[in-house]
């Protein structure tokens, strides 16, 4: 069963920095499309960003585009979001997960994705 661990959540001002880290285990991390999602309170769960399995392709909303970066390093089995220039509007819980397809399209959907961490809380001052 693959589990996914995010670490590195927590409050910071607005125009500050945080870098999530999803820790995978107990599948082929290397064959999987890795996402982040999150949700804000009162709101559907959102796509974030996602990487292509070898590294290769990333994708993003237009909401982060600029201001994140997805990248994941096989070696560890982690995947990260680097996210720069914090704004409130970002404040949410940010979930990991993985698709174990790693030729789908549908990077950007939710459902599309068989695996999820159990979230970790950024909160963005203003």
């Amino acid at each position: 069963q693959v589990q996914l661990v995010e670490s590195g959540g927590g409050l910071v001002q607005a125009g500050g920095s945080l870098r999530l880290s999803c820790a995978a285990s107990g599948g082929t991390f290397s064959r999987y499309i890795m996402g982040w999602f999150r949700q804000a309170p009162g709101k559907e769960r959102e796509f974030v960003a996602a990487i292509n399995w070898n590294g290769g392709n990333t994708y993003y909303a237009d909401s982060v585009k600029g201001r994140f970066t997805i990248s994941r390093d096989s070696a560890k089995n982690t995947v990260y979001l680097q996210a720069n220039s914090l704004k409130p509007e970002d404040t949410a819980v940010y979930y990991c997960a993985a698709d174990r397809n790693p030729y789908n399209s549908r990077w950007y959907v939710r459902d599309e994705y068989d695996y999820w961490g159990q979230g970790t809380q950024v909160t963005v001052s203003s």
